[in-house]
């Protein structure tokens, strides 16, 4: 999740400083994607669960503070629409509104509005995002990318106008989270991605380690929260992941190497994550999933 994606992934400004996360899929956050809305789980080509669309909110609160930047209270919302398949691509709505107190007398209000389509085969990216600070546009990134032959070509039409390439090594958020879940499929713990999702200035790739950690069983516990009492996801596995991000320029320029941030959270083999712990260092959010509404999944011809 930036989980996004994504995401999940997969982007949150604050009361003096801005910190960002990857549309992804965040919710990937990375940070984050979808589940399917039939009982029994449909496959994609070449036998993967497919990625199904749902509409899900995440209520956000304060978990932990520390250092230097605390704060005295956080409260906020995720709102992440995700639909799509892998022959038509896939269409993320994303929008994050945050109310921040550093107990300075004054409350700062943040809303991200984010939404990107990539497609199915991973080789194009395009992305848009405004970001609101107390009702004030701060800044707005639209472009995409396109995998060639020797890299990832990317255009910028905002804030300005740029065209440039990166590595072919990175990958998109979708990608990531179908990465993530395969590596889980699989019993791997450690997996190792570079992730664009056209976030920051539109010029940032973030190097990322995902830790995946021991399967849960169906119902091993029962969730508490929306997924409860969604029928489709009685009978699937799913895991506890952590997935860091780190600054791919600053590793470049031989900077201390220590995440940006980091997203932990519990994902369903069908891609859907819950349970969601956002860790920008100074503080910690936590984000409980208040709904989810599944969509009918067109197939694949």
């Amino acid at each position: 999740m930036r989980i996004p994606a994504a995401p999940v992934r997969p982007i949150l400004a604050t009361v003096a400083w801005s910190v960002t996360w990857p549309l992804t899929g965040a919710l990937t956050w990375a940070l984050v994607l979808a589940a399917m809305s039939q009982p029994s789980p449909a496959l994609a080509q070449g036998g993967a669960m497919a990625l199904a669309s749902h509409r899900a909110v995440y209520d956000l609160k304060l978990s932990a503070t520390r250092g230097k930047r605390a704060m005295n209270s956080v409260r906020g919302r995720i709102l992440y629409d995700f639909s799509g398949n892998a022959c038509e691509g896939y269409a993320l709505q994303f929008r994050q509104g945050s109310e921040l107190d550093s107990g300075e007398g004054k409350v700062a209000v943040s809303d991200l509005r984010a939404t990107s389509w990539e497609e199915g085969s991973a080789k194009r990216l395009r992305f848009h995002s405004m970001n609101y600070f107390d009702d004030r546009l701060r800044d707005q990134i639209d472009g995409q990318a396109e995998r060639e032959e020797r890299g990832v070509a990317i255009r910028l039409t905002s804030p300005n106008e740029k065209a440039f390439d990166l590595k072919a090594d990175l990958v998109f958020p979708t990608e990531q989270v179908r990465r993530i879940i395969a590596a889980a499929g699989e019993g791997k713990t450690l997996l190792q991605l570079a992730v664009y999702d056209g976030s920051d200035n539109g010029e940032k790739v973030y190097d990322t380690l995902t830790v995946i950690g021991r399967a849960i069983a169906p119902g091993e516990p029962k969730p508490a929260d929306a997924i409860a009492s969604q029928a489709a996801f009685a009978g699937l596995t799913r895991w506890p992941v952590t997935i860091s991000y780190f600054d791919r320029s600053a590793a470049d320029k031989g900077g201390e190497q220590t995440p940006v941030y980091a997203i932990t959270f519990e994902l369903y083999e069908n891609g859907v994550s819950r349970a969601l712990i956002l860790d920008y260092g100074d503080f910690v959010l936590s984000g409980e999933m208040t709904s989810i509404e599944m969509k009918d999944v067109k197939p694949c011809p």
